[in-house]
């Protein structure tokens, strides 16, 4: 009686842990205090999360290919202002949305669709923060780029205020952008690292043509820059054209997430001031060197977008009672 009564008291032991452990497999809405973002969080609760993600970016991106680099752009403004909390998504007067940097931010639709599908799927349980995240990957992907390994689990702010929205500008020095980067527990090989992100995508010609007819009121191009580069963006800036217009960031392989543009890095044939002086710094320029295969260690461009991006993707995420998980992700519940 006694064997067969401990026997029984194991058994259901086991089952009541055995429960536990499915109970939280499949509640990914839970999110306990200062728990941290992790992979498979969502577990059996939401199990098509990242398939359903990547089916609708990829349906965006198809109908406009300009979607892929808009939604990786969308993610980087997310995390250097408040965290990545999906906080530009919401929409309203004076949000992050309305800052002059994020007016040409592109892709909302495709966070807003997959938001839309995953609530019918799973309500409740996955915040637009996590969708964002995912989005930014599927964008790398969908352009020929590696992807990665992407820790889940974040909530969604409740604050957005276009006066936060102070971000890296196209014009800044090497030593500005080390210096706000490491703001972001971000280091210097995160930092080229990322700005390699701009193998994919535009600049606004209202943005960069200074640098091509007028650099620092001389009325001249900027010297260091390639002169056979001036007259092929002059032609696509012209100086009394329309300032929305757009030029490639990584000229003749915008579309194709590759090591294109660190190349172009190197020999000056860059829109922004911002890439161009990476050159000239010895601790950046040795990055890129190891990118492009000219000094060792070698560094994977691939592998090292990936690291960087998840670094990025945890900084300040919301957690526990500090955020929600929004039902729309353009208002806040």
């Amino acid at each position: 009686m006694g064997r067969g009564y401990n026997l029984l008291f194991i058994l259901v032991t086991f089952l009541v842990l055995v429960a536990a452990v499915a109970a939280q497999g499949n509640s990914g809405s839970r999110r306990g205090v200062g728990q941290r973002p992790r992979v498979g969080f969502y577990g059996n609760g939401c199990r098509n999360v990242e398939s359903i993600v990547a089916s609708v970016v990829r349906k965006h991106v198809q109908s406009n290919p300009a979607n892929a680099p808009g939604i990786l752009r969308m993610h980087f403004h997310d995390c250097f202002v408040r965290g990545c909390d999906g906080s530009v998504l919401l929409a309203g007067n004076n949000t992050e949305r309305t800052a002059g940097p994020n007016r040409s931010l592109r892709g909302f639709e495709a966070i807003e669709e997959a938001k839309t599908r995953l609530e019918a799927e799973c309500p409740g349980m996955v915040s637009c923060a996590d969708i964002l995240t995912l989005a930014a990957r599927e964008a790398v992907v969908l352009t020929g780029g590696q992807g990665w390994r992407v820790p889940l689990g974040r909530l969604d702010g409740r604050i957005s205020q276009a006066s936060d929205v102070i971000l890296p500008g196209p014009n800044d020095a090497v030593d500005k952008q080390k210096r706000d980067f490491a703001a972001k527990t971000l280091n210097t090989l995160d930092l080229v690292t990322l700005v390699g992100g701009h193998t994919i995508g535009t600049a606004g010609c209202g943005l960069v043509r200074g640098r091509f007819f007028n650099f620092n009121g001389t009325g001249q191009p900027d010297p260091s820059i390639d002169p056979s580069f001036v007259p092929l963006v002059q032609a696509r800036c012209p100086q009394t054209g329309d300032a929305s217009a757009r030029v490639d960031l990584d000229e003749g392989s915008a579309g194709s997430f590759d090591t294109s543009f660190l190349s172009k890095v190197r020999s000056s044939r860059v829109v922004l001031q911002s890439d161009l002086v990476l050159w000239n710094d010895t601790e950046t320029r040795a990055i890129i060197e190891r990118f492009l295969g000219l000094r060792r260690p070698p560094l994977r461009f691939g592998t090292e977008f990936g690291n960087s991006m998840v670094k990025m993707s945890l900084i300040e995420v919301k957690t526990g009672s500090d955020g929600e998980i929004r039902r729309v992700c353009s208002a806040i519940n």
